[in-house]
């Protein structure tokens, strides 16, 4: 069984924060024997990531969190904006998103592929996170 582990790191509050986060979360998975989905969790780290670049204000950095744990991992994104990352809709439920539009499905793909998610307030803003579980559980 792997031991937990946890890795906190500064992105910058850019669009480079998306490639970097996603080569972060594929390198914390590999670190591990019973992993989670390494795909899966790249994809929602890169929507959590691009969403609070496109969404908060300011130059201050955008933190990545990943937690390793026997049961699987669980990703955070810490920015500086308090305000909830929007609606997390259901899949199925409320209007279609428009096939047209290059955005506006991060949340319902997070909502899809992860065992939970959610966000919460923190002392410089707010959390945004989901969880997978581990490919053998």
């Amino acid at each position: 069984m792997p031991v937990p582990a946890s890795w906190r790191i500064a992105l910058p509050h850019t669009a480079a924060a998306v490639p970097i986060a996603r080569a972060l979360i594929r390198t914390a998975l590999a670190e591990i024997e019973v992993s989670a989905d390494s795909d899966t969790a790249e994809l929602l780290t890169a929507e959590l990531v691009a969403n609070a670049v496109e969404h908060t204000s300011g130059e201050s950095p955008i933190e990545l969190v990943v937690e390793l744990l026997a049961t699987g991992c669980q990703v955070e994104v810490h920015d500086g904006d308090p305000a909830p990352p929007g609606v997390w809709p259901r899949p199925g439920q409320g209007p279609a998103p428009d096939v047209w539009r290059e955005n506006g499905r991060g949340l319902l793909l997070i909502r899809a592929l992860s065992s939970a998610c959610g966000h919460r307030l923190t002392d410089a803003g707010k959390a945004v996170w989901f969880t997978l579980p581990s490919r053998n559980c």
